[in-house]
């Protein structure tokens, strides 16, 4: 998302100054070069979809070290009108701790970054007040620059560089840390956009969910009702017809017959949209259900909770059902092991037989439904079949909710 862009704007910056070489000394090409590779780094983690938290510490680290200063610190501006430090580095070990929450109070250049949204800089602290100049003076710092991270238009932070030089710090320092600023706003808007799209991608999971199981409820309590009340009617019927009426008799029979069977057969529809039994017993009791109906002998071996959030039951029960599915209908196995377990956050979900392998989800399985479904819900899974050796399915999905506010994924991703 314009990360090509902004290097090439970058190198071709400075390489304006390059292509004359007679305006500038052998230090300044050097320091143009050093520059160049660290905004190369950069961008090749940006365009990786590198965590911004993990990002946040190779800017402050590659930045202290081409822009040549003591330190180096990237903050977040909070709605309450605090800071709060997300990355930092320093030559003389950590100054400012990271989760620091700076009250912006007094004079300092984060405060003035968030007043006007410009750059900022401060060449003497020495009589300033305020938490920030305070804690400034105690590390021995005389200058500092900061320049605002702008995500989308939005004021987002504040990448501060420190020298305890007494001299203050050049004046292109501003002009230098923008293209760095501008890598960490691409980086911060990517993984915005890529949990926004995750939050979508869960909602319509979640939502798609409660319709099946509104559906299944209807089914249950209005049409499979109607349907056993028809039946019994039927029946009540047959025995009041006098035994001399044989054929009577034989046509509200099979009438009787048929709608039974189209009753079980609504029972197998609506148990496809939505187990009732997941829904009143949890994953167990739905994976015993799902073992005892299985064509294949199924061991179950399950070591999670008794109840786990609902969408990940749901998840993990479609998750099995698709897996025995594809083992009755493909693999000819004798036996397929699933393994159920909640540990570290994550809920673990393997199913193995011991068929003939190959398979291959992209023919029709249905398994790729289930990784968009699992993906959905923040979780991963891999599948292998060689020929001849069975087909394993693993799937880990975390135990968090998955449909947590976009805002809140904001704020995960930038906090560490």
């Amino acid at each position: 998302m314009g990360t090509s862009a902004q290097l090439v704007g970058a190198l071709r910056r400075s390489l304006n100054v390059v292509a004359h070489p007679h305006m500038r000394d052998r230090v300044e090409l050097t320091r143009l070069a050093e520059e160049h590779a660290a905004l190369r780094r950069v961008a090749t983690l940006v365009a990786r979809g590198a965590a911004p938290q993990n990002l946040l510490a190779v800017v402050a680290e590659e930045v202290a070290r081409v822009v040549n200063v003591g330190s180096v610190s990237i903050a977040r501006y909070e709605a309450d009108g605090t800071a709060t430090e997300l990355a930092s580095f320093s030559d003389r070990g950590e100054l400012f701790h990271v989760g620091t929450h700076w009250l912006l109070d007094g004079t300092n250049v984060l405060a003035e970054v968030r007043e006007t949204g410009q750059p900022a800089r401060i060449n003497d602290h020495s009589r300033l007040e305020g938490m920030i100049a305070q804690t400034v003076r105690r590390h021995g710092i005389h200058s500092t620059v900061g320049i605002p991270i702008i995500v989308a238009g939005r004021l987002w932070g504040a990448m501060v560089v420190s020298s305890a030089e007494l001299e203050p710090l050049p004046e292109t320092t501003e002009a230098r840390l923008a293209d760095f600023t501008e890598l960490v706003a691409t980086a911060i808007a990517n993984a915005e956009s890529r949990a926004e799209l995750d939050a979508s991608r869960a909602r319509i999971v979640s939502t798609a969910d409660a319709t099946r199981r509104r559906i299944e409820r209807d089914l249950h309590d209005g049409t499979q009702q109607r349907l056993v009340s028809l039946a019994l009617e039927l029946r009540a019927a047959q025995d009041a017809v006098p035994a001399e009426l044989h054929e009577h008799r034989a046509t509200l029979a099979r009438a009787a017959e048929g709608l039974t069977s189209v009753l079980d057969e609504l029972r197998e529809i609506a148990r496809g949209i939505h187990p009732a039994i997941l829904a009143e017993g949890g994953l167990g009791p739905a994976l015993k259900t799902l073992a005892r109906r299985s064509a294949v002998p199924v061991e179950l071996d399950l070591r999670a909770e008794l109840r786990l959030p609902e969408g990940i039951e749901v998840a993990a029960y479609y998750v099995v059902s698709e897996a025995l599915t594809n083992a009755a209908k493909y693999a000819r196995a004798s036996t397929v092991h699933v393994a159920v377990e909640a540990r570290d956050e994550l809920v673990r979900v393997s199913v193995r037989d011991d068929g003939q392998g190959g398979a291959d989800p992209a023919h029709g399985s249905g398994l790729l439904g289930l990784k968009d479904r699992v993906e959905a819900m923040g979780g991963t899974m891999s599948f292998q079949s060689p020929p001849g050796a069975g087909t394993s399915l693993h799937v880990a999905l975390p135990l968090e909710d998955p449909t947590t506010e976009t805002q809140q994924s904001r704020e995960r991703i930038s906090s560490l």
